[in-house]
């Protein structure tokens, strides 16, 4: 089954876990001082807000899969389709360590596919043991192409540097 996965950047997580506990009638399956996140069951969602952005708002979509073969199966779509992928593999972001790669759709939104394998305790790790700085999950190549407001390059052309389209 895929989870749908929305991330937002907020400034006042407080307010902003008060608001969505209300509005999802739940509280988070996960808090921490800069992130919460609810794993809603009806629609299905992953929801995730934090503070680690540079601006307040969308930050990324995504689906979350629960299989290796569920997320090798989005892959394979999205090479078919020619879509441009950073592939990441194993890597940790969001309190998680997951199998994930990313793509950017026309509008320049980031698109992150991934496979949750574990929960971490903080919310990046370089190899389980040094935490990682950054803003949030979107590694800086899907950002580049997102910020260039454009459509996302196709496989062949991320491989000669391209960052858009047009």
């Amino acid at each position: 089954m895929k989870r749908f996965h929305v991330h937002l950047h907020v400034e006042d997580l407080a307010r902003n876990i008060a608001f969505y506990s209300a509005m999802f009638k739940q509280t988070p399956a996960r808090t921490e001082d800069d992130y919460a996140k609810w794993m809603l069951q009806d629609p299905p969602v992953n929801f995730a807000i934090s503070t680690r952005g540079d601006k307040p708002g969308l930050d990324h979509l995504g689906f979350q899969v629960e299989s290796t073969e569920e997320l090798q199966a989005l892959k394979t779509q999205a090479e078919q389709a020619d879509m441009a992928l950073l592939d990441e593999g194993e890597t940790t972001c969001c309190y998680a360590r997951s199998d994930k790669y990313w793509v950017t759709d026309p509008q320049g939104i980031a698109w992150e596919q991934f496979h949750t394998l574990d929960n971490i305790p903080v919310f990046s790790q370089k190899n389980q043991a040094a935490p990682q700085a950054g803003a949030c999950c979107a590694p800086k190549k899907v950002i580049e192409v997102a910020s260039a407001g454009c459509c996302a390059p196709t496989s062949a052309q991320v491989a000669n540097g391209a960052k858009a389209c047009c």
